[in-house]
């Protein structure tokens, strides 16, 4: 086994995945990181006769690459060879950690760089990523991380006289690993994406749920839909489907980041100079109620209780004093439910609420024609007495 080969640019520094994260937690590899790995692996063999037991992948900030190991790597005739690579996702929750990563690389005599569909990786079949329909579920940046790789690895006369190479990216038992994904209601059929910002995953990282969020949104819209739904947990699929009769991909689980969400939202309308006839946000109002008082990320650790709006939109309503003590006393919205009768909180008082929200999320939204609050309880039972329009 030979030594892998050190990037082009030689002013990138090495980022060790040994150090930990401030949670104490390993990081790892991108699906994008491990293709591009076996990509370069593969043409290592192919056109330098190398086998090696690891490669250097620039990573996208220009600055870092990452050291892989190679799983195996073979040269199958003058035109071909195949590399496999095992992800590590380090201490990420993730269905792909341990999968098998494969690039079959073979000369086109072209001049141009294919991306095939190799078995276990998916083919998207719906509007709204950023891959265009029947194309490989191969993301923009894991395409430029091959890209580079291919450039790295070509001498400079090879680069003069580039054949040319289609890569067929695959994983082992990618299909059924996707069915453990949303990839099935993202419209990405018969295996897993291929994925990556950053070459590296953060283990339960922010970024790396907002990242998601931005995909989900970008396929919530991504057929000029009527109406889609933001929801922070498992209210909203209900409501979707059981309501409004919407399908599971009109909804987006935004979790805390409702600031986030509907900067997202707003970003990808413009970008697609597109308006949104009508957001829907369901959820409980612990959550939602937050951002009456100015805090768009919900995390109980960087966020008020919505105990405080909901007492003073109780004043505001006219709440008898005895309730609003109580409001007062409780720890949590979900406990004043349970202590004062519905006819006291009431479903007007509720729809009160779910205006006042509604207000607030279209003020961020001028490319959303209305919004429409539902709140319910965490039994699900509604909340408020219908819908609320911001508009």
């Amino acid at each position: 086994m030979k030594t892998p080969r050190t990037p082009s640019t030689g002013a990138r520094q090495h980022f060790d995945l040994a150090g930990l994260t401030d949670a104490g937690l390993r990081r790892g590899y991108t699906t994008g990181s491990c293709a591009t790995a076996a990509v370069k692996a593969a043409l290592l063999a192919l056109l330098c006769n190398e086998s090696p037991s690891e490669v250097n992948v620039s990573l996208p900030d220009g600055q870092h690459f990452l050291l892989i190991p190679v799983h195996c790597v073979r040269r199958d005739s003058d035109n071909a060879a195949y590399a496999e690579v095992v992800k590590d996702g380090g201490d990420d929750p993730d269905q792909t950690h341990r999968a098998r990563i494969f690039a079959n690389v073979r000369r086109n005599d072209r001049g141009l760089i294919v991306f095939q569909q190799g078995e276990g990786v998916g083919i998207v079949t719906q509007p709204g990523l950023r891959i265009a329909i029947g194309e490989p579920a191969i993301n923009p940046v894991p395409r430029q991380m091959m890209l580079n790789a291919v450039d790295e690895v070509l001498s400079e006369s090879d680069r003069k006289t580039n054949p040319g190479f289609d890569l067929q990216i695959g994983c082992h038992n990618g299909e059924q690993i996707a069915q453990r994904t949303f990839n099935p209601r993202l419209g990405i059929a018969g295996g897993i994406s291929i994925l990556g910002t950053t070459g590296i995953v953060e283990p339960k990282s922010k970024a790396a749920f907002q990242a998601s969020i931005e995909v989900y949104i970008r396929v919530a819209l991504g057929d000029w839909p009527h109406e889609i739904v933001l929801a922070p947990g498992n209210l909203g699929q209900r409501f979707a489907r059981t309501s409004l009769g919407l399908s599971p991909k009109r909804v987006v689980q935004m979790s805390n980041f409702i600031g986030f969400a509907l900067e997202s939202l707003e970003h990808t309308l413009g970008e697609n100079e597109q308006t949104l006839p009508v957001l829907w946000l369901v959820g409980h109002p612990g959550k939602l109620a937050k951002i009456l008082a100015g805090d768009w990320d919900t995390h109980s650790g960087r966020s008020r209780s919505a105990v405080q709006s909901i007492l003073q939109l109780g004043t505001e309503f006219g709440l008898p004093a005895t309730a609003l003590e109580v409001v007062d006393r409780c720890r949590s919205i979900e406990e004043a439910i349970e202590l004062l009768p519905a006819e006291i909180l009431s479903p007007v008082f509720w729809s009160v609420v779910e205006r006042r929200i509604a207000a607030a999320v279209a003020h961020r939204l001028p490319r959303v024609e209305a919004v429409q609050v539902r709140l319910f309880k965490m039994d699900g039972g509604a909340l408020g007495g219908g819908i609320a329009d911001s508009r």
